[in-house]
């Protein structure tokens, strides 16, 4: 059985994934916003095992609202479609590192202004086996 990953969900106004595996943010750590919103990043930290690397591992993030539906926005063909983005995270096991280890990794989904509705909602992380939230409220 492999060993299980960990991850942290950071709201932030704009990021950027380093390859190292750090992830420079702006105006990190907000969970209340305006209506539209501004531009805002889903930053996430990811912690991969030693014996999951050189394996990929699919993640995704979509914003959901209040009622669990996913949020769909307009394109400018006037098709609607979710609010998300995702891939596939491989972390490669640098020589020498001691079995065990826990391996660093970063993603990061910069988003332009959306037009919400006041209420809560909930950007979701799903990466390997984890399913966490970072929910944020719109306010009026």
């Amino acid at each position: 059985m492999a060993s299980p990953v960990s991850a942290q969900v950071i709201l932030c106004d704009a990021a950027v994934a380093d390859p190292s595996g750090k992830v420079h943010m702006l105006g990190a750590g907000w969970s209340i916003t305006g209506t539209p919103t501004s531009p805002q990043a889903v930053a996430i930290l990811l912690k991969v095992p030693w014996d999951r690397a050189n394996i990929p591992l699919p993640l995704t993030v979509q914003l959901y609202s209040e009622d669990g539906q996913p949020v769909l926005v307009a394109t400018t063909d006037g098709e609607k479609v979710p609010v998300k983005g995702g891939g596939r995270i491989e972390v490669g096991r640098p020589a020498g590192i001691a079995p065990g280890s826990m391996l660093d990794a970063a993603w990061v989904l910069n988003v332009g202004p959306l037009p919400l509705q006041p209420g809560r909602y909930e950007w979701r992380l799903t990466f390997a086996e984890l399913d966490l939230p970072a929910p944020f409220t719109v306010r009026s």
